[in-house]
């Protein structure tokens, strides 16, 4: 590159950032300024050419014209970049043995059903039935009663009630910890599935070689007042995912053992699972103290 060039586009780059020098909030001006920055910096390291950014611009217009009130495309696409896993890391700062969180993920609703404790989460979602047990505690050791728990997930054929087109609700609920902190509920073992690979996030993830598979999990968020909101998974020891997880949302710590139950092993609570196998999982939660 030329002297000449190189001025020519560094002079650009001043120009955008004194644009926003008169803004009045200092952190939006901080925020503006830094992307720019960061967007020129990799449009001339790529030296990009009008072509690749018309189809970067088409792009991201298929990523909005997809986007309703069911999907989050730009969620989706959030995730596959690690941009949503390095935003929580950074949220999520490290304290004392709290639980590790991880991506929020595009199929939380608001208004899931309470169940009492015992109760089935399950609702429509089919899979095989699995016990949850677990407590809230914070990192001083002390149990959190009434700590509110929103679980939910997938059925074994891969998909959130909100994909189904029926309005039907299943594999979703809150519930609220007893006096000792303690929870427990029934839901359906989770087993892998693809994010939505139909749109332009699927096809970006085709065109670059990536699956779209996601290693099973539970999603988990758990509240209580003056402690950290935490948004978590936990994740099937033994999945073949584990290391590819198409949103990087897989953490050590919250790779629990579903453990195998025979039909003929009587459940915690007694169900008559007619026959059927089940399993179990444990997952002792610890929250950080809000700051």
């Amino acid at each position: 590159m030329t002297d000449k060039q190189e001025d020519r586009e560094e002079s650009l780059v001043r120009m955008v950032l004194a644009s926003f020098e008169s803004t009045p909030d200092p952190r939006l001006r901080e925020i503006m300024q830094a992307a720019v920055r960061h967007l020129h910096a990799f449009l001339r390291d790529v030296r990009l050419t009008e072509a690749e950014w018309k189809q970067g611009i088409d792009f991201l217009t298929a990523v909005g014209n997809i986007t309703d009130d069911r999907r989050q495309e730009f969620i989706l696409l959030s995730d596959t970049l690690g941009a949503s896993m390095q935003t929580v890391a950074i949220n999520n700062e490290a304290y004392a043995d709290a639980t590790e969180a991880t991506v929020f993920g595009p199929f939380f609703v608001d208004g899931a059903p309470h169940v009492e404790l015992g109760g089935d989460i399950a609702g429509t979602a089919t899979g095989q039935p699995c016990w949850v047990e677990g407590t809230v505690s914070d990192t001083e050791g002390r149990p959190v009663p009434g700590a509110r728990i929103e679980v939910w997930e997938a059925d074994d054929e891969g998909f959130y009630d909100v994909q189904y087109d029926d309005k039907r609700t299943g594999g979703r609920a809150y519930l609220l910890c007893d006096d000792d902190g303690g929870f427990r509920f029934w839901a359906v073992t989770p087993t892998p599935y693809p994010i939505p690979d139909d749109g332009p996030v699927g096809a970006m993830l085709a065109a670059t070689g990536r699956s779209p598979m996601r290693a099973s999990h539970l999603h988990f968020m758990v509240s209580a007042p003056g402690l950290r909101t935490l948004v978590t998974h936990i994740f099937v020891q033994g999945d073949e995912l584990l290391d590819s997880d198409s949103v990087f949302g897989v953490k050590e710590s919250l790779v629990k053992e579903f453990v195998e139950q025979p039909s003929d092993v009587t459940p915690p609570d007694g169900r008559d699972l007619h026959g059927r196998s089940w399993a179990r999982v444990r997952f002792d939660i610890v929250l950080a103290p809000s700051t």
